[in-house]
């Protein structure tokens, strides 16, 4: 056993008054091992503390973040779900032109989907609970909303070729109404329809082949539907005339003009100005002639005036 002891003097001012202390190495060396063991456990309490602190800071900043990305995922998933609505609206308007202009798609082998929107209420995006849900991974959320994404593109496109077709086929239909005569053009009254008539000259049946129009000479006559003048001349029978043609087999012919004011190979629009009624050749007073053929067959006029 070691017998040595620590001799620790306090001195005073006074001399008389010098204490010691004495104490056995053997009891320092217990109380510096003591210390030493809890400054050790000290120091990992300590920084276990810290490593938990910083963890649970950490943690906090982390759902701080995955909750703003949340939410941030809930407004696209949001904005989704309106761009379906938003198409599904244009799909229907789609159908409802196509009825209108008779152009329906061929019908659908079964089991075949066209992507069509029709219908669609926006369930295929991210469900609300998803970002609700405490198990939901950021992650997962993204990848849903990459397929709905990729899928609302590709119905995008197909909605898109679809309105290019329409564009491109009433822009057809709009150059044929142009050129399809649909105005009376003259003002005046009629004299004489389209069909059996008796002859003003014979006073025998006779087939007329067009509609007298009659009015003042010099009252304006305008072109019924765009087209090229193929003709602005004189003959016997209708003494000043004009003949447009429309295009599609249709002709247009103003005959007994005082004054032809176009010529021929001049092109016109619906209302274009083209004469001024008259009374020459084989006529019975100051009005227009007017006929209507179809690939060289005189038809109706009336069928061809709308207003």
């Amino acid at each position: 056993m070691d017998k040595r002891f620590f001799t620790l003097f306090v001195l005073t001012n006074d001399a008389s008054k010098t204490r010691q202390f004495r104490l056995p190495f053997r009891s320092l060396k217990i109380a510096g091992a003591v210390s030493g063991l809890f400054a050790l456990v000290l120091a990992f309490v300590l920084v276990d503390y810290a490593r938990i602190k910083t963890t649970d800071m950490e943690y906090g900043s982390m759902k701080t973040a995955n909750s703003e990305q949340k939410l941030a995922l809930q407004g696209f998933a949001s904005k989704i779900k309106e761009l379906e609505g938003q198409l599904a609206k244009l799909s229907l308007f789609d159908k409802k032109i196509r009825i209108i202009a008779n152009l329906e798609k061929e019908p659908r082998p079964a089991g075949h989907s066209d992507n069509q929107l029709l219908g669609m209420g926006g369930d295929s995006v991210v469900e609300e609970e998803m970002f609700t849900r405490p198990g939901a991974k950021v992650g997962e959320l993204v990848d849903k909303m990459r397929s709905d994404l990729m899928n609302l593109e590709h119905m995008a496109s197909t909605q898109e070729e679809s309105f290019t077709e329409l564009k491109d086929y009433l822009a057809r239909r709009s150059v044929m109404l142009a050129s399809t005569p649909s105005i009376l053009p003259a003002k005046g009254w009629v004299t004489s329809n389209f069909g059996s008539r008796v002859s003003p000259f014979t006073g025998t049946p006779q087939h007329h082949t067009g509609m007298d129009i009659a009015n003042r000479i010099g009252t304006p006559v305008a072109a019924s539907a765009d087209g090229i003048v193929v003709q602005a001349g004189k003959n016997t029978s209708l003494g000043n005339f004009v003949a447009i043609s429309h295009g599609y087999g249709v002709k247009t012919t103003y005959g007994h003009l005082s004054e032809t004011l176009v010529n021929a190979g001049q092109k016109v629009k619906r209302g274009t100005q083209i004469g001024l009624m008259g009374n020459t050749g084989r006529s019975t007073g100051p009005h227009l002639h007017y006929a209507v053929s179809v690939n060289g067959l005189n038809v109706n006029p009336e069928k061809y005036i709308i207003d």
